[in-house]
């Protein structure tokens, strides 16, 4: 009987065999020696740098969150696979043995992580325990993704950066773990090709699914988190795992087969696959209604270009993902997964940076050092034990070492664990469940309402007027002045400001720099709901306005320039630009940048420039300033508004530089 090493996945990682009484074909064992399917490790290090690199920096590569399809694919291919040869063997599938091989592939190394991140995180912010309960249970229990669904907390969109958050999708691997097995018994009843057409009819419902329920210019998270739209990639595996098992469907997943187009078509695939990876983005309607589709099948065909032997030797794609830097990482790709995105919120909380800077390039390299030396300790340590001696295995051999300690030594041993155990309980039990950037933002919001409705409009004879203790002064006087007096610095009563969650952490800081203001602002809003607002006061808009939108579904051009037609030539207008952990940041910039070349009456203030050189002036989550940093934003503002005054009049602007209260 034939044996084949199944090479691991994300949650896969054990020894399968063959089936027996198939006709032998490429990538399997022809005799009765023990054979690797050998390059799925470089694929799953493909995907594993594609999510590393996308949550070190977005603007890196924009598309790496599809690595995690890539992982989707070869999961489905390898757990399909390993059931389809059980049942080739012994005529079943042993459930109960298949899903405990999985909690012992999982479990140990993911709660490893949980513990150790949950008690180091206490010790760097509490903002990052908010809601820890809840994430918890969703980790351990495999629901992560239905959990933050049910919450309503968000991928793209954070004020409160969630610890565990990259966990959703081994939730949504989980599941299919959970149900998978029992539709491969009852699709092993039926031809080859109805269980292919089963397994690609199911993940073609779930992509039209995803495209249906996908909105434009909104939160995605639902799309993208459910199992019911985010299995294509796992479906695509299952399919081609179960027509490679077929003597008669096996030519169909030989890229050597294809004639002419066999010989490009698995660099083709690497091509596309890297090629989204580099240019869709996280809020691109391409990215739901086809990307994530057309990244699984591009992987589907790096499958079958890395399982086949061709006659004519090892292909360049094929000695890639042989490659033994990419089997070490591959084979670590688990516990890579599992520490990255805890890593690198701890290190950006202690170490603040901003892209673009020396200090952020350093900071993301010391993030990658130290995921990597966790995941191999984690691989060496609890993976690979776990893995061969299974739970009652390393029972065993820990109570072995314990026997050999002094009494002493073992009470030393059994408080420490106690203690940590009461420790972590305590964390988790005294956790927040909102942080303070998202306090703030709600205190804000309500004062920002409160002062929309009762701030009285401008009247003529206090435009161009600066208010008292502004800390503005205007030059030029009489006659000079009246002529320009539309673009004279502005006074608070002479300005409404529009924009989202930025401007209404900045709320305190906008009324000290200009007292009189009156802000409109509200969290989550977006360039759509500007253009809604200041049409609806149309004519009542003052003579300068501010505008801070874009942290949320980017800068809509279209809408930026409506809004500015709104307005009109005549009012001084302000255009804060954004900063955050987005790839789209620079774009949106540069977007902004072109918007308002030609337009004299509008100035865009570089708050992206500002906060680069002051990172820890920004909350945990990233993007929304703290007290000082709110000051930075408002100074940011002021300082634009003045430029913008003094290239239409002519006259410089004197600022007073005001104390942080």
């Amino acid at each position: 009987m034939t044996t084949s090493a199944i090479s691991r996945a994300a949650g896969t990682g054990q020894t399968a065999d063959t089936a027996t009484g198939a006709t032998p074909r490429s990538g399997r064992a022809r005799s009765g020696h023990a054979a690797r399917i050998e390059g799925l490790d470089g694929l799953r290090a493909l995907a594993i740098v594609g999510v590393l690199v996308y949550h070190l920096n977005a603007s890196w590569l924009p598309g790496g969150f599809l690595g995690v399809d890539v992982f989707f694919v070869v999961s489905g291919f390898l757990i399909t696979t390993l059931l389809v040869r059980e049942h080739h063997r012994t005529g079943s599938i042993a459930l109960s043995q298949f899903w405990v091989r999985r909690a012992r592939r999982l479990l140990p190394a993911l709660v490893l992580c949980v513990v150790t991140s949950v008690l180091i995180a206490r010790a760097v912010s509490q903002d990052l325990l908010v809601d820890i309960g809840r994430q918890i249970v969703g980790a351990l229990t495999f629901s992560t993704n239905w959990t933050e669904i049910t919450a309503g907390t968000s991928y793209f969109d954070q004020t409160a950066p969630q610890l565990f958050m990259n966990f959703w999708s081994l939730a949504v691997e989980e599941q299919f773990y959970l149900l998978w097995p029992l539709v491969t018994l009852a699709l092993l009843t039926v031809s080859s090709r109805v269980r292919v057409g089963v397994a690609v009819a199911v993940g073609l419902g779930s992509s039209l699914l995803m495209a249906l329920l996908f909105t434009p210019g909104t939160d995605a998270t639902r799309v993208y988190y459910g199992t019911d739209t985010h299995v294509m990639g796992l479906m695509a595996g299952a399919a081609l795992a179960f027509a490679w098992a077929s003597p008669r469907l096996a030519l169909w997943v030989a890229p050597s087969r294809w004639g002419r187009l066999g010989s490009y078509a698995v660099p083709l695939a690497l091509v596309v696959l890297l090629a989204e990876m580099a240019f869709l983005d996280e809020e691109s309607t391409l990215t739901f209604r086809g990307g994530i589709v057309l990244a699984s099948l591009a992987t589907a065909v790096l499958v079958m270009g890395v399982i086949e032997r061709r006659p004519d030797g090892v292909t360049g794609v094929q000695r890639a993902m042989r490659h033994p830097v990419a089997g070490w990482v591959g084979a670590r790709s688990y516990s890579i997964y599992l520490w990255h995105w805890p890593v690198i919120l701890l290190v950006a909380l202690d170490n603040p940076s901003a892209p673009g800077t020396t200090s952020h390039l350093l900071t993301r390299t010391w993030c990658v050092l130290v995921t990597l030396a966790l995941a191999d300790l984690s691989f060496r340590f609890v993976e690979t034990p776990f893995r061969s001696l299974g739970f009652r295995g390393v029972a065993t051999s820990l109570r072995g070492r314990v026997s050999g300690l002094t009494r002493r030594t073992k009470q030393v041993v059994g408080a420490a664990v106690a203690t940590l155990a009461v420790v972590t309980a305590i964390i988790v039990l005294t956790a927040p469940d909102q942080s303070e950037t998202a306090r703030m933002l709600a205190a804000n919001e309500a004062a920002a309402d409160a002062m929309a409705t009762h701030s009285p409009v401008a009247t003529a004879a206090t435009q161009g007027t600066p208010a008292a203790g502004s800390g503005t002064t205007a030059s030029g006087t009489g006659a000079a002045a009246a002529t320009n007096a539309s673009f004279t610095m502005p006074a608070g009563p002479d300005i409404d400001a529009y924009g989202d969650s930025i401007m209404v952490g900045s709320l305190q800081a906008l009324r000290y720099y200009f007292p009189g203001i009156r802000i409109d602002a509200k969290s989550n809003r977006r360039w759509s709901d500007g253009l809604a607002e200041v049409s609806a006061r149309g004519d009542g808009n003052r003579r300068a306005v501010i505008l801070a939108f874009g942290t949320n579904a980017g800068v809509d051009e279209d809408r930026v320039k409506q809004v500015l037609d709104v307005l009109g030539p005549d009012r001084m207008v302000v255009l804060v630009n954004i900063m955050g952990p987005f790839a789209r940041v620079d774009t949106d910039n540069a977007t902004l940048e072109l918007v308002v070349r030609g337009r004299a009456n509008v100035v865009v203030a570089d708050w992206a420039d500002a906060i680069r050189a002051h990172p820890e002036q920004v909350q945990s989550d990233r993007i929304h300033p703290t007290i000082k940093g709110a000051h930075l934003f408002s100074k940011t503002v002021r300082q634009a508004m003045a430029d913008l005054s003094q290239r239409n009049t002519g006259k410089p602007v004197v600022l007073k530089e005001l104390p942080i209260p």
